[in-house]
């Protein structure tokens, strides 16, 4: 189990630490996911309309500089050749596009693996609820102050879209604010430390004790081996009921043999 250390809505440090959920905190940090979730994610970025103009392209060269023979200089057919000075470009970027696609599950492993990153590196913190009726920079400052976040690049990921935490951070270059489910990976990897509202994680167990969601997993393989008991049952009671209408291979052959005895005796 990861703790992180959990904090009241005006910077008070708890004196129990928030367990984070065993689901997305499950301490695996896979490299090779993350980098190459972060390079596609950067690649999707590129707009891709960067264009030169090959020496079809360029305007002029119609005819050709000098007579082939005579002169004493090469060889020319057109101004525009990339040998000349304003002439067309060679292998230039033309416009493309650079998006790639991520499978779904690779996106959710990379996801996990930044957030169990920055957990290992003790940069989660926890705060109990963003209560801002009016953005306020001031007020977001002050807290993660007390939070020792002063210039530190921070995401704070709240519990769905709240208007006035964004408002209060925008303007600050080093915060930025986004739902907790919108994060990407490149969102909490480009960061160096996040700040969770409790509520987007569930609520933490801080006395040892199992969850709730544990105890129904416990219960589970009760219910399946009620299941299974009662096909059991059914089973055996349609046994009986199978014998009856199908005879069995010997009490066929018998029932073959009984009307040819009758035939002999008369």
């Amino acid at each position: 189990m990861i703790e992180a250390p959990h904090y009241s809505t005006s910077g008070a440090k708890h004196a129990a630490a928030f367990a984070l959920p065993n689901e997305t905190f499950d301490g695996v940090v896979n490299e090779n996911v993350l980098h190459q979730a972060v390079k596609d994610f950067l690649a999707n970025q590129r707009q891709g309309t960067a264009k030169t103009k090959t020496r079809s392209f360029v305007s002029g060269g119609n005819q050709k500089p000098w007579k082939q023979k005579g002169t004493g200089r090469a060889r020319a057919g057109s101004s525009r050749s990339p040998v000349w000075v304003g002439g067309g470009t060679v292998f230039g970027p033309i416009p493309r596009d650079y998006r790639t696609d991520t499978n779904k599950k690779v996106r959710q492993l990379a996801r996990r693996s930044a957030l169990n990153a920055r957990a290992r590196e003790g940069m989660v913190h926890v705060v109990d609820t963003f209560t801002m009726d009016a953005p306020k920079t001031s007020t977001l400052l002050k807290l993660l102050g007390k939070l020792a976040l002063g210039e530190t690049k921070t995401l704070i990921l709240t519990d769905g879209s709240k208007a006035p935490v964004y408002l209060s951070g925008r303007n600050v270059p080093h915060i930025n604010v986004l739902p907790f489910s919108d994060a990407t990976a490149y969102d909490i990897l480009h960061a160096d430390a996040l700040v969770i509202e409790s509520a987007a994680l569930g609520s933490g167990v801080h006395d040892g004790s199992e969850a709730p969601a544990s105890k129904a997993k416990v219960a589970k393989p009760a219910k399946k081996s009620a299941v299974k008991k009662a096909s059991a049952k059914a089973a055996g009671t349609a046994k009986p009921k199978a014998a009856k209408h199908a005879p069995s291979k010997g009490e066929g052959k018998a029932a073959a043999k009984k009307p040819a005895k009758k035939k002999e005796s008369k």
